[in-house]
């Protein structure tokens, strides 16, 4: 979706965005409250510039505008695999991302997520899926590795790897299954500021409801039984 119809959508209230690239920042206004919007279209791949860009924005939502909320929108299509970023350390520059949201959060940020084209790989894991929740629209595309990457990191036959998908969302993209799993809190249709306004208004607290999403709906039974056996049994 093209950012300006997404903000229009999301933000009848008035906005105004400021773009640089692939990158885009802004504020918008719902119902007389300040959101920071921090987001990347057009497929964007994170590189270490980008991802510097991205963490350099949260820190002056923080420095700037203190307990104010934050509103990723994320359209990536992963991490930059390019020489010169990799020798440069791009899996420090995402950390970096990560660290700088988690700081927010700590600072009192509420931090909300909303997946508006691709979510793929390392760029879709260091932005809105550490956000205290995440959503998305109906046609986004979301996923981490393929079935042919993740048989090459297994060793399992990708014939298999088809076969599982068709019966676990675990093995297989797309935003539906990611609602299974509870990675996608919640899949935004129709008036998005109304969404928006719900998310703002939930109570999403410091527990991570993922696990308990996914047991709920049938795409992660195990998770949460076996997470809570390590944190909670007799050693």
């Amino acid at each position: 979706m093209i950012v300006k119809d997404l903000a229009d959508r999301l933000f009848p209230d008035g906005h105004s965005i400021t773009f640089e690239n692939e990158f885009f920042y802004g504020v918008g206004c719902l119902q007389e409250k300040r959101i920071n919007i921090i987001g990347t279209r057009e497929r964007a791949l994170i590189g270490v510039d980008l991802a510097l860009r991205i963490a350099s924005q949260i820190v002056m939502v923080m420095r700037d505008h203190p307990g104010s909320t934050i509103l990723l929108l994320v359209d990536t299509a992963g991490q930059k695999m390019s020489r010169r970023d990799e020798l440069l350390g791009l899996n420090g520059y995402i950390a970096h991302v990560a660290k700088c949201l988690e700081v927010a959060r700590g600072r009192g940020h509420k931090i909300l997520g909303l997946v508006s084209g691709e979510a793929v790989s390392a760029g879709f894991l260091s932005t809105s899926m550490l956000a205290d929740a995440c959503y998305a629209l109906p046609g986004a595309e979301v996923r981490v590795m393929n079935l042919k990457a993740m048989s090459r990191v297994t060793k399992i036959p990708v014939e298999r790897l088809e076969l599982l998908s068709e019966r676990s969302p675990v093995f297989a993209p797309g935003v539906s299954n990611y609602f299974a799993m509870g990675a996608i809190a919640e899949i935004w249709d129709g008036d998005l500021s109304k969404a928006l306004v719900e998310a703002l208004g939930a109570d999403l607290g410091s527990a991570d409801r993922r696990r308990q999403y996914g047991e709920e709906r049938r795409g992660r039974s195990l998770a949460k039984i076996v997470s809570d056996r390590v944190r909670y049994d007799p050693a």
